[in-house]
């Protein structure tokens, strides 16, 4: 079936913000700024971890870095751009929208975790080779692997943020969707190379979700999206 590993992606993310719903009562408030703080610090490896491996490379004996200006100009170019469109406000909108439709308007820090939660779970190759695969050989396997990833995640950022990020499945379930429709179309445009920006530069933004998540909101990563299509342009570039 066609988009099923969407369905349990979607699903997995919702049934951890259930669960951390329900844990996070259990801690006291402080408990909860602790759990928040741990999540961010664990984010934190995952990103460096997988933009190491995105500018990092054996040559001999020697290790050696590379890509670091392909980082800084889709960092820059990438941040200008979702600054001039609004990206993050949009997001805001958006979670202010459902925290009003959910009947959860008295919850202050609903919108942030939304934000949050929907940014760390949708960023990343794997939702994207995940969901052409899909697509196109109804092979789910990576989404599975994804899903079981975001149902920790969200179980963590649940109880310790707030329900808000429970509904970070919608905006999964409406890129993975999309991307698993088009899966025809966008594949030809993933090469090896390109996912492999793709990972540095999603990676990157994940750490500065960690940052955000260990200091409070200091980076406003919705407006970095962009890079991440930059980061595939790159791939085609001389």
């Amino acid at each position: 079936m066609t988009g099923l590993g969407t369905i349990i992606n979607s699903v997995s993310i919702i049934a951890g913000g259930l669960l951390g719903h329900f844990t996070g009562k259990l801690f006291r408030k402080e408990q909860q700024d602790a759990i928040s703080k741990t999540c961010g610090v664990s984010v934190l490896f995952i990103a460096i971890a997988g933009a190491m491996e995105g500018m990092l490379q054996m040559e001999g004996t020697r290790i050696i870095s590379g890509n670091s200006m392909l980082v800084v100009l889709c960092l820059a170019i990438g941040t200008v751009i979702g600054e001039l469109i609004g990206i993050e406000k949009g997001f805001e909108n958006f979670g202010e929208w459902l925290k009003r439709k959910t009947g959860n308007s008295g919850d202050a820090g609903f919108v942030n975790a939304f934000v949050t939660a929907s940014l760390t779970v949708s960023i990343g190759a794997m939702a994207i080779v995940g969901a052409i695969q899909d697509g196109i050989s109804n092979d789910y396997s990576t989404l599975l692997v994804k899903s079981v990833l975001d149902f920790i995640i969200i179980v963590v950022m649940t109880s310790s943020m707030g329900k808000g990020a429970a509904f970070s499945a919608i905006p999964v379930f409406v890129f993975e969707g999309l991307i698993t429709l088009l899966a025809r179309f966008v594949a030809p445009l993933m090469t090896e190379l390109a996912i492999s920006y793709l990972s540095l530069i999603g990676s990157v933004l994940i750490f500065c979700v960690g940052i955000n998540l260990i200091f409070g909101k200091k980076l406003n990563v919705a407006n970095m999206l962009p890079s991440v299509l930059l980061a595939i342009l790159a791939a085609y570039l001389p």
